[in-house]
């Protein structure tokens, strides 16, 4: 069967086998077929992936079904099989693909493929070749391995909520599944790397991750604030803790975001404003951030009579760094969104031409023409893809 999920890509001679469901694993299988990869999605018969169900919003599709654009979000550029894994021919069919593949992925709970009858190890006997990626909520073992991972449970979790908000009393998520999709870009690049490592010793692995390991994977100094500096970093709202002044300010009629990185950049913001970046208290940043309401409050009082607009402008001639807060109507219309490819247009069986948002990788030879694949197939259909999958297995 010819591969027809996406023009060539880099990774466009390997076979995806996705078991996974919600976002984190169909996340990370949508990083490899973005990249040229064919990825088939297996699906339970009569509902698919619980994405297909989760909304609002949904839109009306031409067959009278309703489609959830949070399923769009995540399974772009994928062929849909539905199996009963619990069922012989289910067992069987998935054995057949489990031998044709090059990657499964799978996110079930710690132990549901075993007791499927898909151990690791009975993988890796039907195709000692295979990479496998698991991903889980809280780790494979341990003395809470076996916890179901919702993202946002797993913010909190993993200390992330702590440090987000207007304060120490507000804990807030952030707007979207951030460690869904930060296990599976994780995910994918273990994947990558494991592959890599098979072109040396011709066998596959294991790779694992979890929410709460990419969690802590991305803690970044605040993580080293605690395990070095013995600090617990809280929430304080939009400002940087270690560098001021850095986030979020307001003027006459909304708000702009400044970052002072260095000492050159904080002169260049006083000069324009007309502040003695020598005052008291403020001379360098360590100062700045022990009187962080002090530099706030008098960057703020400068700003009050001027429109953010124009303070921007400002700033830009300054060559201060500094940015508007845009909602996605405005992201998605903005004209360097579009100069980056991030927006792609598809075909969907039921709902005609639709835009989604687009990969955000691109690819450049030697000589400088781009290769990016920008040929891409939509969120399949559950069982689009079921009849031309069991004929493609059924060659010889």
């Amino acid at each position: 069967m010819p591969h027809t999920t996406t023009a060539a890509g880099p990774l466009s001679d390997l076979t995806v086998l996705d078991l996974t469901r919600a976002l984190a694993g169909p996340h990370a299988a949508m990083m490899l077929a973005d990249l040229g990869a064919r990825v088939i999605k297996v699906e339970s018969p009569g509902t698919g992936d619980e994405t297909r169900t989760w909304g609002p919003p949904f839109v009306p599709g031409r067959d009278g079904v309703d489609v959830a654009t949070y399923f769009l979000s995540c399974n772009r550029n994928k062929e849909s099989i539905a199996l009963d894994l619990k069922s012989e021919d289910g067992r069987e069919t998935l054995t057949a693909l489990v031998r044709r593949c090059d990657v499964l992925m799978e996110n079930f709970r710690p132990g549901v493929l075993d007791r499927l009858g898909f151990p690791t190890e009975h993988l890796l006997s039907l195709n000692p070749r295979l990479v496998v990626l698991s991903i889980s909520g809280f780790g494979h073992d341990g003395p809470e391995g076996g916890r179901p991972g919702y993202d946002q449970i797993a913010q909190g979790e993993a200390g992330l909520m702590s440090m987000t908000g207007s304060g120490p009393d507000d804990p807030q998520r952030v707007g979207v599944p951030i460690g869904d999709l930060l296990s599976g870009m994780y995910g994918a690049y273990g994947v990558l790397a494991a592959l890599l490592e098979r072109e040396r010793t011709g066998r596959g692995q294991v790779v694992r991750t979890s929410l709460l390991a990419s969690f802590v994977g991305v803690h970044a100094f605040q993580g080293t604030r605690w395990t070095v500096a013995k600090e617990v970093p809280r929430a304080q709202g939009n400002h940087h803790p270690s560098i001021a002044p850095y986030g979020l300010f307001h003027c006459a009629d909304g708000a702009v975001q400044i970052a002072c990185g260095n000492e050159v950049l904080w002169r260049k913001l006083c000069t324009e404003v007309g502040l003695d970046p020598d005052a008291a208290g403020m001379s360098t940043n360590g100062e700045r951030v022990a009187n962080r309401p002090r530099v706030v409050a008098a960057l703020e009082e400068t700003f009050a009579g001027v429109e953010a607009a124009d303070l921007l402008e400002r700033l830009d001639q300054a060559g201060v760094p500094c940015g508007r807060v845009r909602d996605l109507k405005e992201v998605y219309e903005w004209e360097q969104t579009l100069s980056q490819g991030l927006l792609i247009d598809v075909d969907h069986p039921t709902l005609g031409r639709i835009q989604l948002p687009g990969p955000p990788l691109r690819f450049f030879s030697a000589d400088g023409t781009e290769t990016t694949p920008t040929e891409h197939t939509s969120p399949p259909l559950l069982d689009q893809d079921g009849a031309s999958l069991r004929s493609w297995l059924a060659e010889v």
